[in-house]
């Protein structure tokens, strides 16, 4: 006999209403999940090849690190009921501003590029106020002062920080009287003017300046002898007495052609040698290690600088969706230029983005083949504010009127 108690209408009423009540609040779990879509624009426009097959571009650059960023992302969004998805495209000079349209009328307002630094300012105006745009490849100092953008943020280091982390340590080293060496392209000579700011900038003595033509062609000779055996020793010979050479060639047309082939003894830095990089696979101080194992292992090879910049784009977002806990594109703008968004990022410190040009304040390594020499800042140089602010263009001198 069934006990009259179990058999009650009360009770049961009660059961079934809390299980449909479990039902609704799964339900609506289900549908607040936030979703956040960003993507990743590369232009791949035509260049001259590397001097070395070792620096040829793999065809996932950049996109590498956006599928660890968002793998990332994901993991720190599944406890806060968030998901992440990226789109990847990869454009033509030709095709860029058409498909960066088409993903905004898709309704992503999120879009890290990885362009040069003219087709990255037309993708920026493209753009317009309703989208952040994120630039991971053009380190041009242009796009940080007089022809900064509202809608446009950096995690690509400046030339202005590249020179100043390397003149940082020339400086520490007290080897201050350069032999520069500039390549003849207009980036080149951009870059120039970027290391003669900083060598004034740390006290440095520019003792010689050379250009190094592009004259095309090939760059062997029919014997198979390389330019730098041939050619370096001549064309750096007679230079005034100097402690380092120091390299200008953002066009990777002859640098590498320098090291051991120089006229004098001396160190080689800046475009080759001793190098300042955002990234660099040698780099395994502040658990970098862990960010170069988790890399490799998606992608089967070692995170190069691009790669790591466009991951740091895409975390930008998901650490200002994880600290907002908003949707709101406003909102999630707002915080991450706010300077209260603090991004980890393998450093050995929190980084954040400036306020008067959208640049992300980060060290720079210094590497020199295998190894990483040296990390600047260098401690010696301070700053009333961050002593990352000794890298690059400082508030006092910023031409961006944003």
């Amino acid at each position: 006999m069934i006990p009259e108690r179990w058999t009650d209408a009360a009770p049961l009423a009660r059961t079934l209403a809390l299980c449909l009540g479990a039902s609704l609040l799964c339900a609506t779990s289900v549908a607040a999940q936030s979703e956040y879509r960003a993507a990743v624009l590369r232009v791949d426009a035509p260049k001259p090849l590397p001097i070395s097959r070792l620096d040829l571009p793999p065809p996932d650059l950049g996109l590498a690190g956006a599928a660890l960023a968002t793998s990332d992302n994901m993991t720190t969004g599944s406890f806060m009921k968030q998901t992440f998805t990226t789109e990847t495209v990869v454009a033509t000079p030709e095709t860029a501003e058409a498909e960066m349209k088409r993903l905004i009328a898709e309704g992503i307002r999120f879009i890290v590029t990885m362009a040069d630094e003219d087709m990255t300012l037309k993708l920026a105006d493209a753009a317009g106020d309703g989208v952040v745009v994120i630039n991971a490849s053009a380190t041009g100092d242009r796009l940080r002062g007089a022809d900064c953008r509202a809608n446009l943020l950096h995690t690509a280091p400046s030339d202005a920080m590249l020179t100043d982390a390397l003149a940082q340590f020339l400086a520490w080293k007290r080897w201050t009287r350069w032999f520069l060496i500039e390549g003849s392209h207009p980036e080149d000579k951009a870059l120039a003017e970027s290391y003669k700011r900083a060598a004034k900038k740390f006290g440095a003595r520019i003792v010689e300046e050379r250009v190094y033509e592009d004259r095309g062609g090939a760059r062997r000779t029919d014997s198979g002898q390389v330019p730098g055996q041939q050619e370096m020793p001549a064309f750096t010979q007679r230079a005034a007495e100097h402690d380092v050479v120091v390299v200008a060639d953002h066009s990777g047309y002859f640098a590498d052609y320098l090291p051991y082939h120089t006229w004098e003894p001396r160190p080689v830095t800046g475009s080759a040698g001793l190098e300042p990089e955002s990234w660099s696979p040698a780099h395994e101080a502040w658990a970098g290690m862990q960010f170069q194992s988790r890399f490799e292992k998606i992608s089967n090879r070692p995170a190069r600088p691009e790669d790591y910049q466009v991951w740091m784009a895409l975390r930008t977002l998901g650490e200002a969706a994880t600290r907002t806990k908003s949707e709101d594109f406003a909102t999630l703008r707002d915080y991450i230029a706010s300077g209260k968004m603090e991004l980890a990022a393998f450093k050995g410190q929190k980084l954040t983005f400036r306020d008067w040009d959208g640049q992300l304040r980060q060290p720079i390594l210094l590497v020199a083949g295998p190894v990483v020499a040296t990390v600047s800042p260098q401690a010696e140089f301070l700053h009333q504010v961050s002593q990352l602010d000794t890298l690059g263009i400082d508030r006092p001198e910023t031409q961006c009127k944003r």
